[in-house]
């Protein structure tokens, strides 16, 4: 991750701090976050499903990196994650074993179910945890790819759990699990976490931690990140635009900070000129 010099050079910032790549410590904690992370770590001994739901914008994103690390640093954990939800079930398999490292045969397809199921057999008997499986944006994965997930992870009558997988997506997916096709795999889910529109607190919270884990926790003046959060929609994508677009006018006109007039100048539409009455045409 590279830093623009003028950050550094004007206010001393270790990263961009309103871009998508932040590092993991500059991702904003939450209770209700740590909370479905810390849930997720203890089923990693059984498996089962899990399942992260939100508009965009809402935090899922963070969710799910922050998930991420904490895996990683669980000794012999094997995780996936699945890029390309839209697939057919072929290309699932495809995908699946080139995650697991299973060689797979297409045109078998019992013969690749046969050898995910044994890969992930050995790996529960040898470190006694359940591999886990990350879909994002699970709500666009065809039903017959969820149905065909719901089996592939189930062994001895549905009683053991071959894998630990954590579904995210935005309102659709609950609705779509509710399906008579779905609600199958819809009623295994067993811990969620329902990401809702951030309160001003929380956004201004976020403000707080991110500037501070970049090193310039004094680049906003306390009223704009009010301002901010109060204009964001209850959205952390759009409180990060703004401040993007904020920090990028600061640059151009090398501010020592950002402030509320910062902010009108940049967001407030300039007034329209009013109509002209009938008679100030006719003069």
């Amino acid at each position: 991750m590279t830093t623009h010099p003028k950050l550094q050079t004007l206010y001393g910032l270790k990263f961009h701090p309103f871009r998508p790549d932040i590092p993991i410590d500059a991702l904003h904690p939450t209770p209700a976050i740590d909370g479905f992370l810390r849930r997720v770590e203890y089923a990693i001994a059984d498996g089962g499903f899990a399942m992260i739901t939100g508009e965009p914008g809402c935090g899922k994103s963070i969710a799910l990196r922050r998930l991420a690390h904490r895996l990683k640093l669980i000794p012999d954990l094997v995780v996936g994650t699945i890029e390309h939800p839209q697939s057919r079930t072929s290309d699932f398999y495809r995908e699946l074993g080139e995650l697991f490292g299973v060689p797979l045969t297409l045109h078998n397809r019992f013969a690749g179910f046969q050898a995910l199921r044994t890969r992930w057999s050995e790996h529960i008997a040898t470190t006694m945890r359940r591999p886990v499986l990350i879909v994002d944006e699970a709500q666009e994965t065809l039903t017959q790819v969820l149905s065909e997930l719901r089996i592939l992870a189930s062994k001895d009558l549905d009683s053991r759990q071959l894998l630990c997988v954590i579904f995210a997506g935005d309102g659709r997916l609950p609705e779509r699990l509710r399906t008579p096709e779905l609600l199958p795999l819809g009623s295994r889910i067993r811990r969620r976490l329902q990401m809702e529109a951030a309160s001003r607190e929380e956004l201004c919270a976020c403000l707080d931690h991110v500037l501070d884990a970049a090193g310039a926790p004094a680049l906003m003046t306390s009223e704009l990140r009010v301002t901010l959060a109060e204009h964001a929609l209850g959205n952390y994508r759009i409180l990060m635009n703004m401040a993007d677009e904020l920090l990028a006018a600061a640059v151009e006109r090398e501010l020592p900070r950002l402030d509320e007039k910062l902010f009108l100048e940049v967001f407030q539409q300039a007034p329209r000129p009013a109509k002209a009455t009938g008679s100030a045409r006719k003069r």
